[in-house]
């Protein structure tokens, strides 16, 4: 027990930052065109989020179940489990996370989406558009290739910033941010580890869906008094 704990994240990697950049372009490269169909899935999804209703609601978590569901398979199952042999877990709790987007999304009373007016709705919105336009753009300004691009539906984190706007316009309940919150716990201390100057996006991220969320639960609960 003393050994192990002599050893560091960093220890415990076992690829460089470069290896896990470059598994992004691969993952791009083998799934192409299916970005489209990812690209056409995320506009869906925000026109959903601009809607508002019960309708839309549905709509969101199921095509967020489908997302989530292809990178636990499609990348952290098919792509890299070759070269993290924690893959596989992470890939477990994203198809848990798949489980709770359906149940939700299969439930009698429709998982209602906030109507998009004031400044939750703005944030909520704000974070949907970050993971859709600004992740993809975090390649080229870090100096890598376009076609190391993270994308909504492809790659996890987008896919985890996506989410989060969804759980706050639909006030959603606690068990729907474990993962989510889990991920970007996971997600920063790798990029922290490789030295990936955007460690600290998606935890950040995170952080400000859940202190929106929390404030909004609270202003609810003082005015229901």
């Amino acid at each position: 027990m003393s050994e192990w704990s002599t050893y560091s994240l960093s220890d415990l990697l076992m690829f460089s930052k470069a290896t896990y950049f470059r598994l992004f372009e691969l993952h791009n490269q083998a799934l192409w065109p299916v970005q489209l169909a990812a690209l056409s899935a995320g506009i869906v999804l925000l026109g959903c989020l601009l809607r508002g209703g019960d309708r839309a609601g549905r709509l969101v978590a199921v095509l967020l179940a489908l997302a989530w569901i292809g990178v636990a398979w499609g990348y952290f199952a098919g792509r890299y489990a070759t070269i993290n042999t924690a893959a596989p877990y992470y890939a477990i709790a994203f198809a848990v996370q798949v489980g709770l987007l359906l149940w939700l999304a299969s439930r009698r009373a429709a998982p209602r989406l906030t109507q998009p007016v004031g400044t939750l709705a703005k944030l909520a919105l704000g974070i949907a558009l970050l993971a859709l336009v600004v992740y993809p753009l975090l390649a080229p300004l870090g100096g890598r290739p376009w076609t190391q691009a993270e994308l909504f539906g492809l790659a996890p984190d987008p896919t985890v910033a996506f989410t989060f706007g969804a759980l706050l316009l639909w006030r959603a309940g606690w068990m729907l941010w474990i993962v989510p919150l889990l991920w970007c716990a996971v997600t920063g201390a790798t990029l922290t580890e490789l030295g990936s100057r955007q460690a600290w996006v998606l935890p950040l991220t995170g952080l400000m869906a859940l202190a929106i969320g929390l404030t909004a639960s609270r202003r609810a609960r003082l005015a229901s008094r």
